[in-house]
C-alpha cells in the first residue's frame, strides 16, 4: 500500500499507468548505459549464460566505465562461441536507470527496500514515480516506496513561469544573501506545495515578517531565562501557578498538532500553529501577564520561577518543533538554553516535559476558555473609554464581573488575582441570577505605585516607601507574595 501527498497523486498515476503502452526499454544512442547482450546471429536468441556474462561485464564496467563493453572483445568472454554471437549496442531507456533505483541505490547501500519516501515535482507521475512503480512490481510484487509526495513549481506573483526571458526569477542564492537561508526555508515551509508556488518580494517580505515574530518571540523566552537554572530551579508541576500549568498544556496541544503535521507532511498547517500560538497564546496573553510576575517578584520565589519553568518547557519543545524548518535560528536558541543537552537539536526528539492539564487540576482547559473569553469581553468595555480619555490604560479601571451564582462562586476565591490576568486595576465578582455575563468598569480614584503600576488602597502604607504598594514592599524589603493563580 502507498500513501499518496497530495492524495490526488493516486488517481494521477493509476491513469497514466492504465492508459500506457508497453515500455520499449532500449534505445538507439551513442551513449548511455549498454544493455550487454549476446545475441545468437541466426536464432536472435539471447547467450544461455546471459545472467553470469552480466555480472562478469558488470564487474568490469565498475573498474573501467562503460566504454569497456563497447571495446570488449567477444571472444574474450565467448571464446569460440564468439563467431555465432552479435554484441548489441542498444542501450537502456534513461528512465529504466532511474527507475532501477530502489534496486541500484537502496539495496547496495543496505537501506532496504521500499523506501519511505519518493519526493519530485509533479511531472514525474509520468516519469520516475512510473518507472519506479513498473520495475519495483516486476521485480518485487510490489511499488518500491511506502509513500509519494508531489510538489508544484515556483510561479511568480502572476502564476506565470519563472524563466530568464521574462526577467521574472527570484535566485535562491540571492534571498539567503539578503534575508538569510532560514526565511527561504519558512517561506517553502509555508506555501501550498500541492498547488503551484508563488513567489515575490512582496511574499519574501511578509515571510520575514513571520519570521521576525518567531525569532522575538524564542529572544523573549531565553531572555528571561536568565539566572533560571532547571536543575535548581524548575518547579514541578503541582506546585506551578495555574496560568502556567496552562500555558504548558497549551503547548503540549501545539505539539501534538505539529506531530500530526509532520508526518503527514503539512508544512504549512505547522508554520501556521507556530504563529497562532506565537501570536494568540504568548504574544496577545501569556507573555504579557507574566511580566509583573518576572519583573515585581524576588527573583528565586515561587511565582517566578513557576513562569520561567514554563518558558523553559515551551522553549525546549518549540527549538525542537521549528528545527526542520528554521534549522540555524533553532540551533542559535539551542546554544544558548540553559541546562544540560545533547550537542545538536538536530540529534533530539520530540520534548517529553509538557503534559496536559490532569482532569482534577483547579482550573482546567475549560475554565481558562471562559476566563478568556470574559477578558475579551472586558477589553470591548476598556477600549471605548481608553479612546474617548477615560482612562490611560486598563489598569487606571476598576472592573466589576456579575455572573449567575455558579460561576461566580467559582471566580471568587480568584478574585483578588484576576487582575493580574486582565492587567486591570481591582476586579469584583459578583453573583446574579442571569445566565449572561455583565462587565462594570468606571475610572479608579486609588494612586499607582512607581514600582509596578497597579492603582493600589495601600499605597505608601509603609511609612518608609510613601510611593509603593504593600505589595512592592513585600517584594523588596520582605518575605515576597505568592501567587496561585495568575
Amino acid at each position: 500500500h502507498v500513501t499518496w501527498y497530495p492524495e490526488w497523486g493516486q488517481a494521477r498515476i493509476a491513469g497514466m499507468v492504465e492508459g500506457r503502452p508497453d515500455w520499449c526499454i532500449s534505445r538507439q544512442r551513442t551513449w548511455g548505459v549498454p544493455i550487454t547482450l549476446f545475441v545468437h546471429r541466426e536464432t536472435g536468441e539471447p547467450h544461455p549464460r546471459t545472467v553470469e556474462l552480466m555480472a562478469i561485464i558488470a564487474d568490469k564496467v565498475e573498474q573501467g566505465g562503460v566504454d569497456v563493453w563497447y571495446s570488449l572483445d567477444v571472444a574474450e568472454l565467448l571464446g569460440e562461441e564468439a563467431a555465432h554471437y552479435e554484441k548489441t549496442t542498444d542501450i537502456l531507456d534513461v528512465w529504466f536507470d532511474s527507475g532501477v533505483t530502489h534496486e541500484g541505490v537502496l539495496l547496495e547501500r543496505g537501506f532496504g527496500k521500499p523506501a519511505d519516501l519518493y519526493l519530485e515535482g509533479s511531472d514525474q507521475h509520468r516519469g520516475w514515480f512510473q518507472s519506479s512503480l513498473l520495475t519495483g512490481v516486476a521485480i518485487d510484487k510490489h511499488a518500491p516506496y511506502k509513500q509519494c509526495l508531489t510538489h508544484g513549481f515556483t510561479v511568480d506573483e502572476n502564476g506565470r513561469k519563472m524563466s530568464k526571458s521574462l526577467g521574472n526569477g527570484i535566485e535562491p542564492q540571492d534571498i539567503m544573501k539578503a534575508l538569510g537561508a532560514d526565511i527561504l526555508r519558512l517561506w517553502i515551509a509555508s506555501a501550498d506545495y500541492s498547488n503551484e508556488m508563488s513567489l515575490s518580494q512582496e511574499i519574501l517580505k511578509r515571510n520575514a515578517d513571520a519570521y521576525r515574530r518567531l525569532r522575538n518571540t524564542a529572544r523573549f523566552l531565553l531572555s528571561n531565562l536568565d539566572g533560571f537554572d532547571p536543575a535548581r530551579d524548575l518547579v514541578q508541576p503541582e506546585d506551578m501557578v495555574a496560568l502556567d500549568r496552562w500555558v504548558v498544556h497549551r503547548a503540549f496541544e501545539v505539539q501534538q498538532k505539529i506531530i500530526a503535521a509532520y508526518a503527514r507532511y503539512d508544512f504549512a498547517e505547522i508554520v501556521q500553529a507556530l504563529l497562532n500560538f506565537c501570536s494568540v497564546d504568548l504574544g496577545s496573553l501569556y507573555l504579557d501577564v507574566t511580566k509583573d510576575r518576572l519583573y515585581t517578584m524576588q527573583e528565586s520565589s515561587r511565582g517566578r520561577r513557576s513562569a520561567q519553568t514554563a518558558m523553559f518547557h515551551i522553549l525546549e519543545a518549540f527549538t525542537r518543533w521549528v528545527a526542520p524548518v528554521l534549522s540555524f535560528t533553532a540551533d542559535e536558541i539551542w546554544g544558548f538554553l540553559p541546562g544540560e543537552r545533547a550537542a545538536n537539536v538536530l540529534f533530539t526528539t520530540w520534548y517529553e516535559g509538557l503534559a496536559p492539564l490532569p482532569a482534577d487540576a483547579p482550573l482546567g482547559a475549560e475554565d481558562f476558555d471562559r476566563l478568556l473569553a470574559l477578558r475579551e469581553q472586558m477589553a470591548k468595555v476598556l477600549e471605548p473609554m481608553r479612546a474617548n480619555g477615560v482612562i490611560g490604560a486598563a489598569l487606571d479601571a476598576e472592573v466589576t464581573v456579575s455572573a449567575s451564582p455558579a460561576l461566580a462562586a467559582k471566580w471568587q476565591p480568584l478574585a483578588e488575582e484576576l487582575r493580574f490576568l486582565f492587567i486591570s486595576g481591582d476586579v469584583t465578582v459578583t453573583a446574579v441570577e442571569a445566565d449572561e455575563l455583565f462587565v462594570l468598569a468606571q475610572p479608579t480614584t486609588k494612586e499607582k505605585c512607581v514600582r509596578c503600576w497597579h492603582r493600589r488602597a495601600d499605597l505608601g502604607a509603609d511609612p518608609a516607601h510613601p510611593e509603593l504598594c504593600t505589595r512592592c514592599v513585600s517584594n523588596i524589603e520582605g518575605p515576597g507574595e505568592d501567587r496561585k493563580w495568575f
